[in-house]
């Protein structure tokens, strides 16, 4: 039985993946939260010219390594320009951040944009993150739901791939790093994406965060011998539990964890051996990079990059391609998808 998916989308799924149908990603459409840590490094305040110098550098060093980037149109357009011609380009959709007067962590959209004009601008794919608690007031969950599904509409009106990054909290468990909330996580993973893999939402990749968290599981290095919630067979477990939900190709993000944090969690999802088709992968790549660019500026960092910054690439590549499932085989194989012209848009 084969699999419908319109021609535009899956060109650009192509596009964004690489030759083996896996998805090697850099993500820096971080806004406010990097031009905070780059002001830190600078010693005052960054400006917007900091915050798109920095961007444009990683993807000038990073993007050859990279099958696609994803960024923001508030300082991402001289990075979009500036990265390797093969490598695909996700830009954000979402306002960064979200109003903490207000309960639920509700999303919006940036109002000057809308998927068509991406779309006009060269776009291959829209990503929107979202916070979400599974476990929230009903109306608030309602009020996201309507919203994914009007996001998922539009892409599939302009017949271009919708990403979508859910990201997990709790208002009663405040702190997102703490022991207490690493025990509810694999829940709300699984409660998520058991809701977000229905048609209804037009999803065509789930940016998902790990089940667990690392530093909490029992004889990884991540651990380094302190406070274990989970057994390595029970993370395994949650890995597999969360993967046996959604029925749409997903990947996993770094979730600002080190390079080394980031590198055991992908290992640990392949001795799980689950079918997660590769990462969007951001801070853990080039966070290092933002004191060096604060203290020695551009050209240093520019050397970090070649250097480091590369080798995190080349090894992270390396690890997904022993561990990580082509997208299309969430579909079958290449062989039992059958791709489909859809009315002309203008676009």
């Amino acid at each position: 039985m084969s699999v419908r998916i319109s021609k535009g989308k899956y060109d650009r799924l192509l596009k964004l993946s690489d030759d083996r149908g896996l998805f090697v990603a850099t993500a820096i459409d971080q806004r406010g939260s990097l031009r905070k840590s780059l002001g830190h490094a600078l010693g005052g305040e960054a400006d917007a010219r900091h915050v798109a110098e920095f961007k444009r550098l990683v993807s000038e060093e990073l993007t050859p390594y990279s099958s696609a980037i994803l960024l923001d149109p508030e300082y991402g357009w001289d990075a979009a320009e500036a990265r390797y011609k093969d490598t695909g380009l996700l830009i954000a959709y979402e306002e960064t951040g979200y109003d903490a007067t207000e309960k639920g962590r509700l999303p919006d959209l940036l109002p000057e944009w809308s998927v068509r004009r991406y779309a006009e601008k060269g776009v291959d794919a829209i990503k929107i993150l979202m916070y979400y608690d599974p476990d929230d007031d009903e109306k608030i969950n309602t009020i996201k739901h309507a919203f994914i599904e009007r996001v998922g509409a539009e892409c599939e009106s302009v017949d271009i791939p919708f990403f979508f990054e859910a990201v997990t909290y709790s208002d009663t468990l405040k702190d997102s790093a703490s022991a207490e909330f690493a025990k509810a996580k694999p829940d709300k993973v699984k409660k998520y994406m058991r809701e977000f893999t229905q048609p209804k939402y037009k999803i065509d990749v789930l940016k998902v965060e790990v089940p667990i968290n690392l530093k909490y599981v029992a004889g990884t290095r991540a651990g380094a011998g302190g406070e274990a919630v989970y057994t390595r067979e029970e993370a395994i477990g949650h890995f597999k539990a969360t993967a046996g939900l959604t029925s749409v190709p997903f990947i996993y993000l770094s979730a600002g964890v080190t390079n080394e944090t980031f590198m055991e969690t992908l290992e640990l999802a392949g001795e799980a051996g689950v079918p997660f088709s590769g990462v969007l992968c951001g801070r853990a790549t080039w966070q290092d990079g933002v004191e060096i660019y604060g203290k020695h500026g551009a050209e240093a960092l520019r050397a970090w990059l070649k250097d480091e910054g590369v080798r995190r690439m080349i090894r992270m590549g390396e690890i997904l391609s022993k561990v990580a499932t082509p997208w299309w085989d969430f579909y079958g194989g290449k062989d039992k998808i059958e791709v489909v012209e859809r009315e002309k848009t203008g676009v």
